[in-house]
């Protein structure tokens, strides 16, 4: 892997920046971060923040969770 690849995993998000791909209110992410689903986030001092891989790992989840369950 990459160092560019590495660091984009790595990659902090704040909660608007991680609002963005959600097309979801900021509003909406502190809500679900206060009811405890969403996206993990993590505080650091003051802020929010998002690790871009988990803001993925979760929209996969959601997407998964979403599919059809084959009936044999």
């Amino acid at each position: 892997m990459t160092d560019h690849a590495t660091n984009r995993e790595l990659e902090l998000l704040t909660i608007t920046e991680a609002a963005e791909p959600l097309r979801a209110p900021v509003a909406t992410l502190r809500y679900w971060r206060h009811i405890g689903t969403g996206p993990i986030s993590f505080r650091l001092g003051r802020r929010v923040l998002y690790r871009r891989n988990d803001l993925h790992a979760w929209i996969d989840s959601q997407h998964d969770q979403d599919q059809p369950v084959a009936l044999d």
